[in-house]
């Protein structure tokens, strides 16, 4: 056996183009089917209100930006989260590396919480840019105006407002989330080595949602810090993630922190099962022996 084919022996799960290809193809599927559910969910969490922020006109705002981001942004995550599973239950259970239902919460979760925070170092500039253009805060501009004006008035540095607290959304979501999806879809499996298409999407779905709806309030103070604005000749406002907290309470109460909760949840509910059911679907295409072992 040569070293390639001892590596492939070796390797779990999808190759690294596949999930690069896959991953690609369902982080393009999700946003250019859901995205008018997001730009309601963000005009909602908004400080301005819903309706100032732009109401149900133009949910296609910030597209461009997105599509930019996307593909290279699910790529990154699903390149690492698979590649980092793999090692991990090679790792950490040698005896059971190719039962994935063998795998603890552990594996998943440290898996996706790297992947997460790969992912976001492209997501989020292009988050920065979308949720200006989906206000109307900004004025009704294009992705490349609304980059420039970031980079311009803050530097590159800029695009990188709401890192921190993009981070402490992603980290918990994806904890819950990927465990939980990880242990349903095997669930729904049953006896057979691998779930159907459809089963990868319905879980999908599921733990998503739960994921969404818990970690709502996470979001709401990423969507404040990445949206906040200072006129000229005001004091410059605090974008802590506690200075943050406190002003959503503050100005709304406790029930500001779920604004938007609903098509939070409804889109990557939704999103879910395109998002994981699309990768399940393009990676047994493109390999199937990687799930024939």
């Amino acid at each position: 056996m040569d070293v390639e084919s001892a590596e492939e022996s070796q390797r779990l799960g999808p190759s690294f183009t596949t999930s690069l290809i896959a991953g690609a193809a369902s982080g393009m599927s999700v946003d250019l089917l859901f995205y008018p559910i997001d730009t309601i969910k963000t005009r909602l969490q908004s400080a301005q209100g819903f309706w100032k922020a732009g109401g149900f006109t133009g949910v296609y705002r910030g597209m461009g930006s997105v599509a930019v981001g996307s593909a290279p942004g699910a790529s990154i995550f699903f390149v690492t989260y698979e590649s980092l599973k793999s090692y991990l239950s090679r790792t950490f259970y040698p005896g059971h590396a190719k039962d994935a239902k063998a795998m603890s919460p552990f594996v998943h979760m440290t898996s996706a919480s790297i992947a997460e925070v790969a992912a976001c170092l492209v997501r989020v500039p292009t988050e920065v840019v979308k949720s200006r253009q989906q206000t109307a805060a900004y004025g009704r501009i294009s992705s490349l105006t609304a980059f420039r004006q970031v980079v311009a008035g803050e530097g590159v540095a800029g695009l990188y407002r709401g890192f921190g607290g993009t981070i402490l959304r992603e980290i918990p979501f994806t904890c819950i989330q990927f465990p939980l999806y990880e242990f349903l879809k095997h669930k729904a499996a049953g006896r057979a080595k691998e779930p159907t298409w459809w089963q990868a999407a319905a879980t999908g779905s599921v733990a998503g949602s739960v994921a969404a709806a818990m970690t709502t309030p996470l979001d709401v103070i990423k969507t404040r810090i990445m949206l906040a604005k200072t006129h000229a000749g005001e004091v410059a406002v605090d974008t802590r993630i506690s200075a943050t907290l406190s002003r959503i309470v503050q100005q709304g109460g406790i029930g500001a922190l779920f604004a938007g909760v609903v098509p939070r949840t409804l889109w990557i509910g939704l999103g879910g099962a395109v998002f994981l059911g699309t990768f399940d679907v393009a990676a047994k295409l493109l390999e199937p022996s990687a799930f024939s072992k």
